[in-house]
């Protein structure tokens, strides 16, 4: 296939030079009441210093990292420093091909997604060579190799995997002509891992498979307000130590559906997902050597005690739906008011596959009826919103949960906590530059720790003052206090916080994947700078 490359695609560009800087640092101390230990030192910090260029049709990248003494709740093997990630880059208006460090998702990422996010110590990025090109109007296409980072080494196998993508509007009129856009895409991956040995039992070793293929189609329609997507995944036999060594096929299904228009948005979505941990590196626990990504279908509350106990995809499998809508009563009507009433509601439904167990380590584990659910509920969330602005400066927004929480599936033990969560949110806008935000939050429970209460003030001074007072109080078991005090400073590019207080154990999660952070006390500071 003939490629157009050459400068000329696109205009010559002058060195150009961005980069940025965050810092965030504690200085912890012990507390008996709450249970908090200094185990790590005196004084923790993780930093990250970057540094990007452009120069016409290449881009070149470094990034230092110094976690030589890390914030609490990362692995061991997360502490240590150094320049993990550099990158070289040239693209034309058709091509672009990188060396180096980078990262890159195939699809919804049930078989490749390669990210970054730094408050769950996750960075799974490649380090090879990528093509990326689109030699065809309507035609996309990835290629890619590599070896996947752990922490500050690379895992031995190798990643290597194609993608493409093709938007069949692009090449009929009259689709463009009634706004029909139709997306077909297909990705495949493979992991080349080198043996090792593995004992079925006391006289009998695993034949692992050195090379484990994963397959990915997906079709996605969108006509106006309307968008569906589905999307099914498989993995080859892939004994690990998430699935007890077994040597069952894993898949996963999709299929979504969301309406949007002004005053109006609708979301349905169902996964079922079965033995889809897919990690670089077969004997792994825990964050790391992650190859693709299970997204978890539930709702990410940024609320303090909704957000308390979050869910985290189970790659063994489970049945996981999503509904949403949200509704804006118009503006003049009896409910709506004057300036408008927005609704939102949402239900997440996570649960157990069935599973017929045909043997342990060395067998395929179970077989499993693709519509059957198995006997546990992972995860339950029911909450609506109401978001109402009253006047030019008054704005609330109240919050109502119901939440089932499987802590012994999620986290080991504990049972099913459930849990009825109340939320107040008041924004007044006191002059043009001062705001005031207060939040109250009530958790109820006879699970777990019990009752929760949850108060915080934020007054903001703009452009550059935030001053924030938070409490989070056991009102069950414990009856300890979790407080906060934090001010923040931002002129141009650069944010300063720092703050003192008590932090609460729990998880800390995004997309589905979670770390367990210990509690904490002690002064905090946190500085970015971008440029």
């Amino acid at each position: 296939m003939a490629l157009p490359v050459g400068a000329q695609d696109q205009p010559k560009k002058g060195l150009t030079l961005r980069g940025s800087i965050q810092t965030d640092m504690l200085v912890p101390e012990n507390d008996k009441q709450a249970g908090i230990t200094k185990d790590n030192g005196d004084f923790l910090n993780n930093t990250y210093v970057e540094l990007d260029a452009s120069l016409r049709n290449f881009d070149a990248g470094v990034r230092f990292e110094y976690m030589q003494y890390p914030l609490p709740g990362f692995e061991p093997d997360f502490k240590g420093w150094g320049v993990p990630y550099y990158y070289l880059k040239w693209q034309t208006q058709h091509v672009e091909l990188t060396a180096g460090t980078f990262y890159e998702q195939f699809g919804s990422g049930f078989v490749l997604r390669n990210y970054e996010e730094r408050s769950l110590g996750v960075d799974n990025s490649l380090l090879g060579g990528r093509l990326k090109a689109n030699p065809l109007p309507g035609v996309y296409v990835k290629a890619l190799a590599g070896k996947q980072r752990r922490y500050w080494e690379h895992n031995p196998g190798w990643v290597g995997g194609a993608d493409l993508e093709l938007h069949i509007e692009q090449w009929l009129l009259g689709m463009q002509a009634h706004d029909h856009h139709l997306m077909l895409g297909a990705s495949v991956v493979n992991k080349n891992e080198p043996d090792e040995v593995i004992m079925a039992d006391a006289t009998h070793r695993l034949r692992l498979p050195r090379n484990v293929m994963a397959y990915d189609i997906r079709a996605q329609w969108q006509h106006g307000a309307y968008n569906v997507l589905a999307e099914y995944a498989q993995k080859g036999q892939d004994p690990t130590a998430d699935n007890g060594y077994i040597y069952r096929h894993g898949y996963v299904a999709m299929l979504s559906g969301s309406y949007s228009k002004r005053g109006l948005s609708m979301l349905l979505q169902a996964k079922r997902s079965v033995n889809m941990g897919f990690r670089s590196r077969r004997s792994m626990v825990g964050t790391s050597s992650y190859v693709n990504h299970l997204p978890a279908f539930t709702l990410e509350h940024t609320y303090a005690l909704p957000a308390l106990r979050p869910y985290a995809t189970q790659p063994e499998g489970e049945w996981a739906y999503q509904a949403s809508l949200g509704y804006k009563l118009k503006k003049g009507t009896p409910l709506g008011g004057r300036y408008g009433t927005a609704l939102k509601l949402n239900f997440s439904h996570v649960h157990g596959i069935a599973k017929n167990h045909h043997g342990g380590k060395g067998t395929d584990g179970y077989g499993s009826a693709f519509w059957a659910w198995g006997d546990a509920t992972y995860y339950q969330d029911l909450n609506v919103q109401v978001e109402k602005r009253w006047n030019p400066a008054l704005k609330t927004t109240l919050m109502y949960m119901n939440q089932r929480y499987n802590k012994t599936v999620v986290e080991g033990e504990g049972g099913m906590i459930n849990a009825n969560i109340f939320v107040a949110d008041v924004k007044w806008k006191m002059s043009p530059r001062n705001t005031l935000r207060t939040e109250a939050q009530y958790m109820q429970s006879k699970d777990g720790n019990g009752d929760w209460l949850f108060g915080l003030a934020e007054l903001s001074l703009a452009p550059s003052w935030m001053f924030t007072v938070s409490d989070q109080y056991n009102a069950g078991s414990t009856h300890i206090h979790y407080y906060q005090a934090l001010v923040t400073f931002v002129h141009g590019a650069h944010r300063l916080q720092v703050g003192y207080g008590r932090t609460n154990d729990g998880y800390n999660c995004s997309g589905g994947v979670c770390r367990y952070m210990p509690p904490t006390k002690g002064a905090t500071l946190s500085y970015s700078y971008n440029f």
